[in-house]
């Protein structure tokens, strides 16, 4: 992987790590939401829940945009869908070791016996 693309990976993986930005992405990716609106659903100050929105802003999986004095939150599809091809990848590589070990251990057992 490229270092931009080891990144990105960087930043995604970091913003989903935490169980209530991915809660708050679950909510954007369903339609749009102020950021107050946000902060009222969780038990901690509107500061905090800003911090959340900007980290999953910074790794681009919500756009905001102002409409007056509001800021909304929308989630990025297209991001979370990198995210699933990511893991995909990764997944493959793995699957692909794996097989390799059943394969080696399969050989040594037919040598064995």
């Amino acid at each position: 992987m490229a270092e931009d693309d080891e990144d990105r990976a960087d930043a995604l993986f970091h913003a989903l790590s935490d169980r209530t930005r991915r809660d708050i992405l679950r909510r954007v990716l369903a339609g749009e939401h102020s950021v107050s609106a946000l902060a009222e659903k969780y038990d901690m100050s509107f500061a905090a829940v800003q911090k959340h929105v900007a980290v999953l802003t910074k790794a681009g999986l919500i756009t905001k945009r102002r409409d007056g004095r509001r800021q909304l939150a929308s989630g990025d599809v297209a991001a979370v869908r990198s995210v699933s091809s990511m893991l995909s990848d990764i997944e493959q590589i793995w699957r692909g070791r794996i097989n390799r070990i059943d394969e080696l251990l399969a050989d040594e057992e037919s040598e064995n016996t």
